[in-house]
């Protein structure tokens, strides 16, 4: 039996785009190339794909809306999905996961899946495998997947490529990674989170906190999150010296303030604790400045920019650390470059936030990714 346009709705996956215009064709199509389609297809199921151009001053939407006619033309198992393009006015990835989650996102998805438009597929079975990772580990409420760097698969390698890959294995040894460019969620897990619109990071952090810990009442459980075998996607490294600094310089503004919310949210009574979107939500609409003060508050506190969160100065250290005999030797270099960067990005963005300023989310060039599918090895995200 094949999936048709009045079957439930199992799977909602969004596609945030900013001025995307140049990489949201190849995004949209790798995303429709997965196997998922065929898979809800044959179990009478159906997905949801939508694209959120936010603040888009370019022809994303337009583009967005051909590949989806396009697609509901020729794709085999166009029974298995709806498509549309949700325009949001105002720019930002935060308020994007919001309106997603709360408004577009159909109420009776299971999942939702969230993307970025500058990343391509390697597998067609990604999304297929973190779908039934979640649905056969009822313990795990995110599945998450593997960042590769398009560098991953270039033959001749420079230096610069070599300490980009390096420092990639070593993230890979956290435990319950979440990658913010993909990853999928448990609907109603969800539905209980708002991200503030002052939150400089991904939205992967927050989450991770919050679903290991379900919401800050038990021990950290990494089993919450879930990565399956063979499940991967590409994006492109930086490419230049100041897009690598200006990254880090993000990322580094980025944990001062899940940091920050993550304390505000642990010292909730047990009932908003558990649900903090309501009183996360409230603070927004009602004191648009409420994460603004906390962070000067924290920044009066963190005298120096090497306290501009826990363990600023070591993280990078430990997970050099954690690598095995052989490797750790090898990629000492890279760590050591590292940890040269991180002060460099931390000192950035403390005094970024000293003059007033929160919003940093600088745009990169995104060239076209050049990869050989089926058989690239999978790295974590740098």
């Amino acid at each position: 039996m094949n999936a048709t346009s009045n079957s439930p709705v199992r799977v909602s996956i969004a596609v945030r785009a900013w001025n995307e215009e140049q990489v949201i064709r190849r995004a949209l199509e790798s995303l429709f190339q997965q196997s998922l389609f065929a898979e809800l297809s044959r179990r009478n199921e159906c997905c949801e794909v939508l694209c959120i151009p936010n603040g888009c001053t370019d022809r994303t939407a337009e583009v967005a809306e051909a590949v989806f006619a396009e697609q509901r033309q020729s794709h085999p198992h166009a029974g298995a999905f709806r498509c549309r393009v949700e325009n949001m006015i105002e720019a930002g990835r935060n308020n994007t996961w919001n309106a997603y989650v709360h408004q577009f996102a159909d109420r009776g998805a299971e999942f939702v899946f969230l993307m970025d438009a500058d990343i391509v597929f390697d597998r067609e079975t990604t999304l297929f495998k973190m779908y039934e990772a979640l649905l056969n580990n009822p313990e795990a409420h995110v599945a998450s997947d593997r960042a590769v760097k398009e560098i991953a698969f270039k033959k001749k390698k420079t230096l610069r490529d070599r300490l980009s890959l390096a420092t990639s294995d070593m993230t890979g040894t956290i435990t319950a990674q979440i990658c913010g460019q993909l990853y999928g969620i448990r609907s109603e897990i969800a539905r209980r989170i708002w991200m503030p619109k002052d939150l400089g990071a991904p939205d992967d952090g927050f989450i991770k906190a919050l679903v290991c810990t379900d919401f800050f009442t038990r021990e950290l459980n990494p089993r919450r999150v879930i990565m399956p075998e063979n499940a991967s996607h590409v994006f492109n490294a930086y490419t230049s010296v100041a897009e690598m600094l200006n990254n880090q310089k993000r990322q580094m503004a980025g944990q001062a303030t899940v940091h920050i919310l993550i304390e505000y949210v642990k010292q909730l009574p047990l009932a908003e604790r558990i649900n903090p979107a309501p009183v996360i939500r409230y603070n927004e609409e009602n004191d648009p400045q409420w994460m603004r003060r906390r962070l000067d508050a924290h920044l009066r506190e963190a005298r120096f920019f090497w306290q501009l969160f826990p363990n600023a100065l070591s993280y990078r250290i430990r997970r050099w650390w954690r690598m095995s005999g052989l490797k750790r030797l090898t990629h000492f270099p890279a760590a050591a470059a590292g940890f040269a960067v991180t002060l460099m990005a931390c000192a950035r963005a403390y005094y970024h936030f000293k003059h007033g300023q929160v919003h940093y989310w600088p745009k990169a060039s995104r060239p076209e990714i050049e990869l050989a599918r089926s058989s690239g090895s999978a790295t974590a995200q740098s």
